[in-house]
């Protein structure tokens, strides 16, 4: 039978034993709060870059049921808040096959189409777009030589009405201004029904200011109905997987005024509601 310092030896070495084990337990438990504490940090500030930088430093440029993935852009310089977006809706639809309209339009405003129209545009012929906003107007020379396909959609649309009273829903300051959706229901989302095949430019710099080119998404051939119009050097920051289908000849000022009315850290929300009145083409 042990003595009883023996037995007070054993016992102080035992509690020490306790106590070191509670100490290691108490230690583990800080390290983890303290690892979970930094794994929440970092996930805190990973979710913040994605939503200000669109998780690859990217903005997109969105097309009705489309979206394209480009370079980021700078914010707006000008105060704000995003005001809401209102569309024109919808108006009549064609079931069947679309047909030509007349050169001095349709009388009924037309949304909806079941297939892409045939070729109505003279390709001989030059076409101009006036499109008469409640900022001004801007007039672009389109070009049928080079994007046939894209102005004869471009132009069949205007000439149906589809473009009357629609917004600029998407202003991003320093890149482009884009439009051509009525419909929605989310502005941005909405199209024609259908989808052009792309006609893309060459050359080193195919986005200059002023350009009008068709928004797609990130796949080929998606063009719709929606389009943007380039300002400053923001075509730089594209890849050549637009179509373009026309350049301002007039109106530019406008085009950059428009331009002042987004919010380029909240992907071009506008903070001023900016609508195309009317789309009038000119053949000659």
């Amino acid at each position: 039978m042990p003595s009883e310092k023996r037995q007070r030896q054993d016992e102080g070495r035992l509690t020490r034993l306790e106590q070191q084990q509670l100490g290691e337990r108490r230690a583990q438990r800080r390290r983890q709060a303290r690892n979970l504490g930094l794994l929440l940090g970092v996930l805190v500030v990973v979710a913040f870059l994605i939503s200000v930088l669109s998780g690859d430093d990217k903005t997109t440029v969105s097309s009705g049921d489309t979206t394209t993935t480009t370079t980021a852009v700078p914010t707006s310089t000008t105060a704000g808040e995003a005001v809401e977006v209102k569309l024109p809706g919808a108006g009549a639809s064609i079931t069947g096959d679309t047909p030509c309209p007349a050169a001095d339009g349709i009388a009924t405003r037309t949304t909806g189409f079941a297939k892409a129209p045939p070729t109505c545009i003279d390709k001989a012929a030059t076409y101009t777009a006036t499109l008469d906003t409640t900022e001004g107007k801007i007039v672009v020379a389109l070009d049928a030589a080079n994007a046939p396909i894209t102005v004869n959609n471009f132009v069949v649309l205007a000439r149906y009405h589809f473009y009357d009273n629609v917004p600029f829903h998407r202003i991003i300051p320093g890149f482009m201004n884009q439009a051509g959706d009525p419909v929605g229901p989310t502005p941005g989302t909405g199209g024609p029904g259908y989808s052009i095949p792309d006609e893309l430019p060459s050359g080193d710099a195919p986005y200059p200011a002023g350009t009008l080119a068709m928004a797609n998404t990130a796949q080929p051939d998606t063009g719709g109905s929606q389009w943007f119009i380039v300002v400053d050097d923001g075509g730089t920051q594209l890849t050549p997987t637009y179509s373009v289908f026309g350049h301002v000849a007039e109106g530019q000022d406008v085009v950059d005024s428009i331009n002042t009315f987004g919010i380029g850290a909240s992907d071009g929300a506008p903070t001023k509601l900016v609508t195309i009145r009317s789309v009038t083409i000119t053949q000659s």
